[in-house]
């Protein structure tokens, strides 16, 4: 309670920036609902998160990087992708999931081009050509 007895009034609201502003780490946490650890962590992860780095190490994204944190936090969180699955699905330029499309949605998509597969069937037969080549390792292994 104030000195008046009035509840204290909360801070003044920043106003929204533009759309092609740059963004803090924290406010690209705060928008995308992600501690900031887990956005570094990423940055390592992935080569397409670039934001500028200015004195003191501060971190600015640009709109793009935004973008395309959204896109890791939908195919991780949302579609079920390992890490190693969304940087191979960055990296083919295959089209990527919305934030709200299922992974039906995807399954039934027109094949990547040059390949004649959806996105979801390579990924399904890169999971198991992966599981392959971990049991004949065994095997070799039992001998």
């Amino acid at each position: 309670m104030s000195e008046n007895g009035a509840a204290p009034s909360a801070p003044p609201r920043r106003p929204a920036k533009a759309p092609e502003a740059f963004r803090t780490i924290s406010e690209v946490a705060d928008e995308l609902d992600i501690p900031a650890h887990v956005l570094r962590f990423w940055e390592g992860k992935f080569k397409e998160i670039r934001p500028l780095k200015r004195g003191g190490g501060r971190r600015y994204y640009r709109p793009q990087d935004v973008e395309t944190l959204k896109t890791i936090r939908t195919l991780l969180y949302r579609q079920g992708f390992t890490i190693k699955g969304a940087q191979k699905l960055l990296r083919s330029g295959a089209r990527l999931p919305s934030e709200g499309e299922s992974a039906a949605e995807i399954e039934s998509a027109p094949p990547a081009p040059g390949t004649g597969l959806t996105v979801m069937q390579r990924r399904r037969i890169e999971t198991t050509i992966d599981e392959l080549g971990r049991l004949a390792a065994m095997l070799r292994a039992k001998g």
